[in-house]
């Protein structure tokens, strides 16, 4: 359907008919009906609106009624499952791809999509690289593209996900014509960051404002030591009403929850470190009411739409002004007031600043990968956790290392593939060849006899069968696909592997490693600036829901909301933790001589900062030295501070 079809098409619609004909909703909430109009126009589109303010309808409703499948891009298990939920139960035809599915639901949600009996396909960014994927999808008209939590895509953002750069490129390479950008969380560079890399008119970004005058905002200085009873209080006071209590470290969750129950409230921690089935029952339990209190690190919450939550608690400091505002965007979604509580103490401020410092690479770190380019041909293949492990680089920021000489126009992503295929026979293999004829049997022998059985499992020499065949990978993978849905074999893959080219031109080592390093140092003092302006937005002198709003970039137009503890009592200063002005680091020297020692080569001050500091890398879990001794021992002073003790201390072998 071209574009002068679908406008004539959108001109006789009525889209509140189709509303409620395919959901059973009366009315579009605010900013709704415009961005669907935009879509169903095949105008690339944004919706900017809070949390819990209906974004998902702004896809789910043109994705019934385009003629094509709509592809849903989503950061997170979590997101897709409660949105896969909900349209499934209006008899959406939807369906998600993550790593909980067997062989044969993957192929029969590849099936359905290639063959247009799918409205909605929703996929992680990372599955774009994946080399059987991108065949697969070749073969998919796709009428939309939905990048959900689209700020992921800014490094302006207070989520930015290296991948999420890569999705305007995967958009030209598969031909996806029209985009739709969704999030609740934008600043205005934010916002112009994602209106330029998707190439969407200022007229099609529809923002509605950040503004919930349901929500009560109330900022309490505790001391540190006494949160938990106050805490206690604050639940006592309202009884069974749904709440989240947020804290930063996963021991915190376990250690609060623990103490919540021992004083005769059910309560239950939840974390990433916990097995996925146990996380699936704490959300599935907190959904239908019969769990109301759940201590949580910011891995829950995001894509949970429960309506009646009525009480957000940040035990700890969250992380940024978004991150408040996404987090207590979770309560009151049913209209109703909620109660939305910080416990102002900055006794976790070092733990929220470490978790930065520890993702800024080393200088060396980078050097080791630059040289690694150097020493390679036309292409570099990357497997992301050995390179992690020998650059000591944590994951994230090698992905973003990565974009950077991406950006940089170092190297080029190509595409990623598993080094290893390997598959059980479930049809005799000359079983397997007798089903074809001609040419195409003469291939799928070539297949065969590259093949190397041991007693259950047998492994593929793909580039013995394309050097002996004279043919490419692609057309291999097909035929792997084709075998599996016959039911011939049982087919898995192994080590991920990516490919970028090296694109032509030198370049100076030490000039671009240190060019890259201060890139680095500048994202990490962002990201500490954006600690502090959290700060001083919860001890500002002025109306909280007024200040978040116009950090936004909304004004409202009174000067007072009524309904947050600066308009109740003014403004409040969040409580200094009892540390010492002069700590004795010398209590440690023993320590830091000893872990000089066992970390040698790699015994650099940055290291030994991050060991004593609680700050996981690489190295630490490649030596197994986090139990030694000493792991963590100074994690509640600062990063600096520590940082500079060892500097100043200069011991012989660091």
């Amino acid at each position: 359907m071209d574009k002068t079809a679908v406008n004539c098409f959108i001109m006789t619609m009525d889209l509140q008919q189709e509303l409620n004909k395919n959901f059973g909703f009366d009315t579009f909430r605010k900013g709704q009906e415009e961005v669907i109009t935009r879509v169903l126009q095949g105008k690339s589109s944004g919706a900017i609106f809070p949390t819990g303010a209906g974004k998902s309808l702004c896809y789910q409703l043109p994705a019934v009624l385009l003629p094509h499948l709509t592809l849903v891009v989503s950061p997170l298990l979590s997101l897709m499952k409660d949105q896969m939920d909900f349209l499934l139960s209006h008899n959406i035809r939807a369906a998600r791809l993550d790593s909980t599915l067997n062989r044969e639901e993957y192929n029969s949600i590849i099936s359905r999509a290639q063959e247009g009996s799918l409205k909605i396909l929703m996929i992680s960014v990372e599955r774009f690289k994946n080399e059987r994927f991108r065949s697969q999808l070749r073969n998919m008209e796709i009428s939309l593209l939905v990048i959900d939590e689209a700020h992921c895509i800014s490094e302006w953002g207070h989520n930015f996900r290296p991948e999420y750069l890569r999705l305007p490129d995967y958009q030209k390479e598969f031909q996806i014509q029209n985009s739709l950008l969704l999030t609740a969380t934008a600043t205005k560079e934010v916002a112009t960051d994602m209106k330029t890399k998707f190439n969407i008119s200022d007229d099609n970004l529809i923002t509605t404002g950040f503004y919930r005058k349901n929500l009560f905002l109330r900022v309490t200085p505790v001391e540190k030591e006494e949160k938990k009873q106050q805490l206690l209080t604050d639940l006592q006071n309202s009884g069974s009403d749904p709440t989240i209590v947020y804290v930063t470290l996963q021991k915190t969750a376990e250690d609060i929850a623990s103490f919540l129950q021992s004083k005769n409230i059910p309560a239950r921690s939840y974390h990433g470190g916990m097995k996925s089935e146990d996380r699936v029952s704490i959300q599935n339990k907190f959904m239908s009411g019969s769990l109301n209190c759940v201590v949580a690190t910011i891995a829950f919450g995001m894509g949970i739409d429960k309506k009646d939550i009525r009480k957000v608690i940040h035990f700890d400091l969250p992380k940024s002004i978004e991150n408040y505002s996404q987090e207590i965007g979770r309560s009151g979604r049913d209209g109703k007031d909620s109660l939305c509580i910080v416990y102002g103490d900055k006794s976790n401020l070092p733990v929220l600043e470490n978790f930065i410092y520890g993702d800024t690479p080393e200088k060396s770190g980078i050097d080791f990968i630059l040289r690694d380019i150097q020493n390679s041909q036309a292409s570099w293949e990357v497997k992301l956790t050995g390179l992690s492990r020998e650059a000591n680089i944590k994951q994230l920021p090698l992905k973003t290392l990565l974009v950077y000489l991406s950006l940089k126009k170092i190297v080029k992503p190509l595409y990623s593939y598993f080094e290893e295929y390997t598959f059980k026979y479930l049809l005799e293999p000359n079983k397997i060849i007798d089903h074809f004829q001609g040419e195409r049997k003469t291939f799928v022998e070539a297949i065969i006899n590259n093949c190397h059985s041991k007693k259950v499992w047998t492994t593929m020499d793909i580039e013995g069968i394309c050097s002996s065949y004279q043919t490419d990978r692609n057309r291999i993978l097909k035929a792997l696909d084709y075998f599996e849905e016959q039911r011939w074999i049982d087919l898995t893959a192994k080590q991920a592997v990516e490919v970028y080219e090296i694109l032509p031109g030198n370049f100076h080592l030490e000039i671009l490693t240190e060019e890259l390093h201060k890139l680095f140092l500048e994202k990490e003092k962002t990201e500490i600036n954006r600690i502090h302006k959290m700060i001083s937005f919860f001890e500002n002198n002025d109306c909280l829901s007024r200040e978040l709003a116009r950090y936004f970039g909304e004004n409202l137009e009174s000067t007072k909301c009524g309904h947050c503890s600066h308009c109740e009592s003014g403004s409040v200063k969040l409580l200094e933790t009892n540390r010492e002005e002069n700590p004795d680091f010398s209590l440690h020297i023993a320590n830091l001589e000893e872990l000089a020692k066992l970390l040698s080569p790699h015994d650099s001050i940055e290291n030994i900062s991050r060991y004593f500091c609680g700050i996981n890398t690489p190295l630490f879990s490649r030596l197994r030295i986090k139990k030694t001794f000493g792991f963590a021992s100074l994690e509640k002073y600062s990063y600096h501070d520590v940082r500079n003790w060892i500097k100043d201390y200069r011991p012989p072998e660091v």
